[in-house]
């Protein structure tokens, strides 16, 4: 669905939030894109997160997940909300040196039945990170989830993806992007890049 299409409930959570940001941005995937949501502003307000988040358990009651698992920073507060209404614990992955592990003591295990949980899937990259650290295991990945999917149907996991909202979002390699040669500033708002 296109950004002007938006209506009802998700409309109405993204405006009173704020979330929906217009401007010049740098992605996590390094695509430009005209617009960028900023979960974080939607995540202030637990009573959102965890509307959000029971709506997407729902697709999910039957899978027997043991773990939800989110890269840091953006998936771990949605990843926490759904392990609350699934009855799982959950963990949160961090990259160290370009590449994404488990610190702080999580572990997946064989056993494990998993859910992998982003804020925003433009690509896939990161939460396909996490997906190997499963197999790496043998544990399975019972499916992925965001709060939103930006990725056009690009983002096709053999699992079940199912995100909270899906929209068509303009984005651009940097070498052919408009709003570069408009010499429009350029923000990064993500956590890609955050220093120790």
């Amino acid at each position: 669905m296109k950004i002007e299409e938006l209506s009802g409930k998700k409309k109405g959570i993204l405006e009173k939030t704020g979330a929906l940001l217009s401007g010049h941005f740098r992605l996590t995937s390094g695509l430009h894109s005209p617009n960028y949501l900023q979960c974080a502003k939607i995540f202030q307000f637990p009573d959102y997160c965890s509307k959000i988040a029971k709506e997407i358990a729902k697709s999910f009651l039957d899978k027997k997940i043991t773990v939800t698992a989110a890269p840091a920073v953006g998936g771990i507060l949605i990843a926490y909300e759904l392990a609350r209404g699934l009855g799982c614990r959950t963990i949160f992955a961090e990259r160290e040196e370009g590449r994404m592990i488990l610190r702080r003591g999580f572990k997946l295990e064989r056993d494990d039945h998993i859910l992998i949980v982003e804020d925003v899937v433009t690509t896939g990259g990161s939460i396909l990170e996490i997906a190997k650290l499963g197999a790496e295991v043998g544990a399975e990945i019972v499916g992925f989830s965001a709060v939103l999917d930006r990725s056009c149907g690009r983002f096709n996991p053999p699992q079940p993806f199912i995100p909270w909202l899906s929209l068509e979002i303009e984005t651009f390699n940097p070498d052919a992007c408009p709003l570069c040669s408009q010499n429009i500033p350029l923000y990064q708002p993500g956590s890609r890049n955050l220093k120790k």
